[in-house]
């Protein structure tokens, strides 16, 4: 397991909000942009990589026990989305990388 903010500086990702779980410890990696799928198939603990930006991702997140999520593609992140993440305590940090990159290093950080 590894803690985000660990993983935030190793992979130079930049934090957009939800600071107060930064020691939220993660256990693997799910990819997905379909709400719906990503309730039915992501697990708790897991990073959650999307384009999603939207207010809902926070919900499902904390459904589900998301560590964080990390948006790709340099996405912006809308303004109430920040908000309830901040209010969760549930990390949004952000990449300008691809889900298949960031995917990668992640991989390499032992986080599969």
């Amino acid at each position: 397991m590894m803690k985000i903010s660990q993983i935030i500086k190793e992979l130079d990702l930049e934090l957009i909000s939800g600071e107060k779980g930064l020691d939220n410890e993660t256990n693997g990696v799910y990819s997905g942009d379909l709400l719906s799928v990503v309730m039915a198939s992501a697990k708790e603990k897991q990073i959650w990589l999307t384009v999603q930006t939207h207010i809902n991702i926070v919900a499902i997140a904390s459904l589900i026990d998301i560590s964080a999520i990390l948006i790709v593609e340099g996405m912006e992140v809308e303004e109430d989305t920040i908000e309830k993440s901040n209010e969760l305590g549930i990390p949004i940090i952000r990449t300008n990388k691809t889900t298949y990159e960031i995917s990668i290093e992640l991989y390499k950080l032992g986080i599969n």
